[in-house]
């Protein structure tokens, strides 16, 4: 994916990360006796990379519904870009970009013909914005092809690029990384992080919490409708104040610092690397106390936790209910 992401911010912009830019208030959706969200209140600020995650049925297709007012909510409010949407709707939705499930696109027209398709629905683009969002994507050079050639990843690519055509300030984007293969699932890391140092504001929902957890600055995790959490990623993923070593002879090592009052629940990882308290709770202390050991560290740092572990943790669910 090309370069090309510095037209997005006007000369001058200042970027304001306390600005929230979306702002869900006590939203509720019930259907008969089933409450599909429930009282869920969530801010994301200008320039966040958000992650919006839950188990299947949590209730996050049905919020993102009612944002873009393809669902009426019992209750609550929706503010986007400082306005109430349910007044607003027409005004704001112009300057949001989204990518929800499956993109709509015809088969049998080119790419570029699918962008100028969608353009002319919403009243033109300048004719340069093909390029340029077609270079975003990495779709240069397929632009001709008819859209029925294109992979799984090569659609979502250009339902992406149907996404950023009007130059919005916020993305919201199901699933962004569906059907992509592991490098393009790095250019899409890639291009999220630019899209945010721009000024954009994207809101994911994935089911790929690695990625989730290398992409996002920010994440809300809701279950049976109702918020679980909403927080930094570092903060959800920070250690118990355990420290990861990487070194020769772990067996060794380890064997060693169960010996001291401060290594005794010392464990080697899955990864094959010690994790293990250290004297005083510094590393530099416990770098010290191996290297005058004679195992010197290839790597220590401190230890964090997986996001999917404490994803499950806090929704009770089971690997491979998160859609």
């Amino acid at each position: 994916m090309a370069d090309t992401l510095t037209t997005l911010q006007s000369p001058g912009q200042k970027i304001r990360s306390d600005e929230v830019v979306l702002s869900i208030q006590h939203l509720t959706k019930q259907y008969g006796q089933r409450l599909a969200v429930n009282d869920l209140s969530l801010d994301v600020h200008r320039g966040d990379i958000f992650g919006f995650l839950g188990p299947n049925g949590a209730g996050k297709t049905t919020t993102i519904r009612m944002i873009f007012g393809l669902i009426t909510p019992t209750s609550g409010k929706i503010e986007m870009l400082g306005q109430d949407l349910a007044h607003h709707r027409s005004h704001v939705l112009p300057r949001v970009g989204a990518l929800i499930e499956t993109p709509a696109l015809y088969l049998y027209m080119s790419g570029i013909d699918n962008l100028r398709a969608v353009a002319a629905t919403l009243g033109g683009v300048p004719k340069e914005r093909y390029q340029t969002v077609l270079e975003l994507v990495g779709l240069t050079g397929r632009e001709k092809d008819r859209v029925r050639t294109y992979s799984l990843g090569m659609k979502q690519r250009l339902g992406l690029a149907i996404a950023l055509l009007q130059d919005p300030e916020v993305l919201i984007l199901d699933e962004p990384a569906n059907g992509l293969d592991p490098a393009g699932i790095v250019e899409m890391r890639d291009l999220m992080h630019r899209l945010s140092e721009a000024g954009k504001t994207v809101l994911i929902s994935s089911h790929l919490l690695s990625e989730v957890q290398q992409i996002c600055s920010r994440v809300a995790i809701i279950n049976r409708g109702k918020l679980v959490t909403e927080t930094t990623v570092s903060d959800l993923t920070r250690g118990q104040g355990e420290f990861e070593i990487r070194l020769e002879q772990p067996e060794q090592a380890l064997a060693l610092l169960r010996q001291q009052p401060w290594g005794q629940q010392a464990k080697i990882s899955e990864k094959g690397t010690i994790l293990t308290q250290a004297p005083l709770q510094r590393g530099r202390d416990l770098n010290l106390f191996l290297v005058n050991a004679g195992f010197v560290p290839e790597s220590l740092a401190p230890a964090t936790l997986d996001l999917e572990q404490v994803f499950l943790q806090l929704t009770g669910s089971q690997a491979g209910d998160v859609r």
